[in-house]
């Protein structure tokens, strides 16, 4: 299961971003290839196979590379603000970065290589305190761009704690989910279209699919909504939901060769938690991947 673990730096979670589910898919799968005590740099590429992407989306191979690079060039364009990156650099207020400085596309293989930008490194490798860590399974099923982003906060606010209770202005929390307009106010004045399209779906996501139960409470300033009460639990021994055919991507080894059933009393140990790991990123039951042992 660790191959499936993810690890932010709190900064990043707490910083400030717009991404669609699929760039945020991205790179959550760039990020678990990341190993424990790996050092990271502007030169690592992370692989990802339109082959599998194919598979896991039921469309042609064709198709999933021309999507899979539609969504990488989107990705780059994207940039995140950190807030308050350097504790010893008080009067710098954020740093703006992008979240991939390079692409290298190899259509022949059906393949992209992506690159983490320099400034975004130090926040998702070796990282020693002020992270959060959570297993990728929990957010594969998702299908609300903002459940993934309210399931980090959450893990983040817990701190490893049973439960918590966080206050959080409006603002603060839509200028997280950059839900800025154009005019330099936010979207979703009304607050009945905040909880409807933002709140509640996130939500939904987080208690149908993690190991998290949150609500919320709306407070008031004077007659005015300015706050918003979360009430985050874990629920306790929870594993994760895999629902068969849920779009995800995932990050395999850089060849296009099938991954063929194996006989589940044969296979190696090693096989069979290779199959464990494509199961689950690819949302489909373990038994689908394993042939049946042969009567004697």
């Amino acid at each position: 299961m660790s191959e499936l673990t993810v690890v932010k730096s709190n900064h990043v979670i707490e910083a400030g971003y717009r991404l669609t589910l699929n760039e945020q898919r991205l790179i959550l799968i760039c990020i678990q290839q990341i190993k424990k005590g790996q050092v990271v740099s502007k030169h690592d590429a992370f692989n990802i196979n339109a082959v599998e992407f194919a598979n896991t989306f039921d469309i042609t191979t064709d198709r999933a590379y021309v999507l899979l690079q539609e969504i990488a060039d989107k990705l780059y364009e994207r940039s995140l603000l950190i807030y308050q990156p350097d504790p010893d650099e008080p009067k710098l207020s954020h740093t703006k970065t992008r979240w991939i400085s390079a692409i290298d596309y190899i259509p022949d293989d059906g393949r992209l290589k992506l690159y983490f930008a320099p400034k975004v490194i130090p926040y998702i490798s070796l990282l020693e305190s002020g992270f959060t860590r959570y297993n990728l399974e929990y957010v594969a099923n998702m299908s609300s761009i903002y459940g993934l982003r309210f399931y980090e906060l959450f893990k983040c606010w817990l701190m490893g704690d049973k439960s918590k209770i966080k206050i959080i202005s409006i603002d603060e929390l839509k200028t997280l989910l950059d839900l800025k307009d154009e005019k330099g106010g936010y979207q979703y004045p009304s607050i009945k279209d905040f909880k409807l399209k933002v709140l509640d779906k996130g939500l939904n996501d987080v208690n149908q699919h993690t190991d998290l139960k949150a609500a919320y409470e709306t407070k008031k300033t004077g007659r005015r909504i300015t706050d918003l009460e979360f009430t985050v639990k874990l629920k306790g021994d929870v594993k994760p939901k895999i629902e068969p055919n849920q779009p995800t991507l995932e990050a395999k080894p850089s060849t296009q060769t099938k991954v063929e059933p194996i006989n589940s009393d044969k296979g190696s140990k090693a096989e069979l938690e290779h199959l464990k790991r494509l199961a689950a990123l690819g949302g489909v039951p373990l038994e689908t991947l394993l042939k049946p042992a042969k009567k004697a």
